[in-house]
């Protein structure tokens, strides 16, 4: 008589999840996430806030200064209420500023305003005062904040939501004042690590 016996079924063994030269598990390296983003062609906007005096009780104490910063991550979420959301690096100046106070303005820059996109993108920068200097802007009647002349259109907002997404912040904002001080010009756009204009 034979003895049939069920043969032994393979092990399956749980591996460790693949990570990549850069250490992100189960994911795409740096370089490749960035090369398939830049592929994404976006709007540059220029966000803007007003730094409040160290010392708002005293009147000697040096005045509040401008911070601005160019983004790319930039986008509306809601209609009603009107809403929209910057993505902002953790622990950058900006990111800290909108920490402790929630006002906040958006300039979409139109295609002659590269150099003000380059300006405040430039790491290792001088101060926010200084590159402000020649460049028109008005103050926002909500928040203070500079808006830049001749953008194609300029937003206020106020924080609604802060929300921590990997080494960024999403700020998410409702609009308190919206106009279009140069309606009619072309956008600038951010594609393959560039600035460019549509064409």
């Amino acid at each position: 008589m034979q003895n049939f016996t069920t043969p032994p079924q393979p092990v399956t063994a749980v591996l460790p999840a693949s990570r990549s030269p850069h250490g992100h598990a189960e994911g795409v390296s740096n370089d490749e996430f960035r090369a398939a983003m830049s592929r994404l062609a976006a709007g540059v906007v220029l966000v803007t806030a007003l730094e409040p005096p160290l010392d708002p009780g005293d009147p000697h104490a040096p005045a509040g200064e401008d911070v601005g910063m160019t983004a790319t991550a930039f986008l509306s979420v809601s209609l009603d209420p009107p809403l929209v959301l910057v993505s902002l690096r953790e622990g950058s100046r900006m990111d800290d500023l909108l920490d402790e106070q929630p006002l906040w303005a958006v300039s979409v820059l139109a295609e002659s305003q590269r150099h003000i996109a380059g300006r405040f993108a430039m790491k290792g920068r001088v101060s926010d005062r200084l590159l402000f200097a020649d460049i028109p802007y008005t103050r926002g009647i909500e928040t203070g904040a500079p808006l830049v002349g001749g953008a194609l259109a300029t937003l206020e907002c106020r924080t609604e939501q802060r929300v921590t997404a990997g080494d960024h912040t999403l700020v998410i904002g409702r609009v308190l004042t919206a106009s279009l001080p140069s309606p009619d010009g072309g956008p600038l756009t951010y594609f393959r690590g560039r600035y460019r204009q549509l064409r």
